[in-house]
């Protein structure tokens, strides 16, 4: 059963080389947000069970994306990609509940690493 994968991202460029970065054995189901308010409501629908969230995005950014996911105690397993590398980002989006912190840009075998890593996917 293929696992709803959500990409939130303002770029649409970065949403594309997210996708391409995604392992090609892995059995998802991709959709996009091009901001935090879409991509809040397409967990609420269930397209986010894994989410690679974006930190820099209008309207609300990735990390009151973190925010109201805590909040709302909503179904996500958080990925943070972003270019913005600084230890205070990072242990930031770390104590507001993201699984890891992946700087960009992502290659597939980061990728992989990182779904493995965590569980997220097996039997690569």
């Amino acid at each position: 059963m293929a696992i709803n994968v959500l990409i939130c991202d303002d770029s649409s460029f970065a949403r594309k080389q997210m996708k391409r970065a995604l392992p090609t054995e892995w059995e998802v189901e991709v959709h996009f947000a091009a901001d935090g308010i879409e991509g809040v409501e397409a967990i609420r629908q269930g397209k986010g069970e894994v989410v690679f969230l974006d930190l820099t995005m209008p309207n609300l950014d990735g990390y009151g994306v973190l925010e109201t996911i805590r909040r709302d105690d909503l179904p996500a397993m958080v990925i943070v990609v972003s270019g913005d590398i600084q230890p205070d980002a990072q242990e930031r989006v770390k104590k507001l509940g993201a699984m890891a912190f992946i700087k960009k840009p992502i290659d597939q075998d980061k990728a992989r690493a990182v779904l493995t890593e965590y569980g997220i996917m097996t039997g690569a």
